[in-house]
């Protein structure tokens, strides 16, 4: 077994993870909440290393990222845990319960990113951030073979971790779920400051950010809560792109489904602050495109899944000559 970094040893065989704000203490014996760590002894074991519990070859747009390679696809892969328990997650089979789960070590999985042509490895669907020690092996590999690192995370990590991690990450899309820290702490069980933080230190790092928010009717939706989100958003760098999701009733989570108009009209606030905003996980047209903030020309074109660069000659849009905010 793997010994977990960041860790504090409390006597009498207990001990305190320090991955992460819910600073799990955890007795002889007892795993973490994200399902990642585990005490054996007074030593803390990362127990989860190099087990997968999920694996795909997905378009960058899937995750989202619209300004990160557009239209490539990437090895994308998970762990099984999540260190939040948001009540209406989509994935909750493989983030909220234990499911079975298949060792690849670090050199496997760069040699699978690499024999399906994929541009590097993205670490999604559950949480990734409770993968800390299998992220940073594999991912100063996958550099080291001109693969590229993504994360798709809530971007619950502490300072420490965070740093330690950074240099080794490419691109990230963050769920930011409100700027209510009640909701975090009472409806998804996380942290609000934490992903705030995370969020900041990334983009000051060097890392491409991009920033999902899950419109639920209800909790933060009003405009209150989408000026603040926003006014977060514009203050890490107003071409950050932003992305409003549309949710979907699930697990008995008693908010219902997000109306198409309060996603357009969430849109057009953010507009009026940030260069790129987007809607999704909904089956409409506006909102999916990317255009030059300088002159207005169609940069890339997006319907669902599919992705043309139609508007983008050497880093530059060829209407107006403006460098793009795009990582081709």
């Amino acid at each position: 077994m793997i010994t977990a970094k960041y860790y504090k040893q409390l006597g009498d065989n207990m001990v305190q993870c320090k991955l992460c704000p819910n600073n799990c203490v955890l007795k002889d014996g007892e795993l973490s909440l994200c399902f990642g760590r585990k005490n054996e002894g007074g030593t803390l074991y990362a127990v989860n290393y190099g087990e997968v519990v999920s694996m795909h070859m997905d378009p960058m747009e899937k995750k989202p990222l619209y300004h990160f390679h557009p239209g490539k696809y990437i090895l994308s892969i998970a762990p099984n845990g999540c260190n939040m328990r948001c009540p209406y997650c989509q994935n909750w089979e493989i983030t909220q319960v234990q499911a079975p789960t298949r060792y690849i070590a670090p050199d496997e999985m760069v040699r699978i990113a690499i024999a399906n042509e994929s541009i590097g490895i993205c670490y999604t669907y559950s949480e990734p951030l409770i993968w800390f020690e299998y992220i940073l092996d594999t991912g100063k590999l996958a550099h080291e073979r001109g693969l590229v690192n993504v994360l798709v995370t809530n971007g619950m990590i502490n300072a420490d971790p965070l740093e330690e991690l950074l240099p080794y990450i490419d691109a990230a899309n963050v769920d930011l779920k409100s700027m209510d820290p009640d909701f975090y702490r009472k409806v998804v069980k996380g942290n609000l400051d934490t992903v705030k933080h995370t969020i900041k230190r990334m983009k000051e790092a060097g890392v491409h950010v991009e920033v999902t928010n899950l419109m639920i009717p209800g909790y933060n939706d009003r405009d209150e809560d989408i000026k603040r989100l926003v006014e977060f958003v514009a203050s890490v760098g107003d071409d950050t792109p932003l992305h409003f999701t549309r949710y979907f009733p699930y697990r008995g989570f008693d908010a219902p489904m997000t109306p198409i108009n309060t996603l357009k009209h969430a849109y057009e606030l953010a507009k009026q602050q940030l260069k790129y905003v987007y809607i999704g996980n909904v089956d409409i047209l506006e909102g999916s495109n990317t255009y030059c903030p300088e002159c207005g020309n169609l940069l890339v074109e997006r319907f669902f899944y599919s992705t043309q660069v139609v508007g983008v000659s050497a880093g530059k849009c060829t209407k107006c000559g403006r460098k793009v905010d795009i990582v081709m």
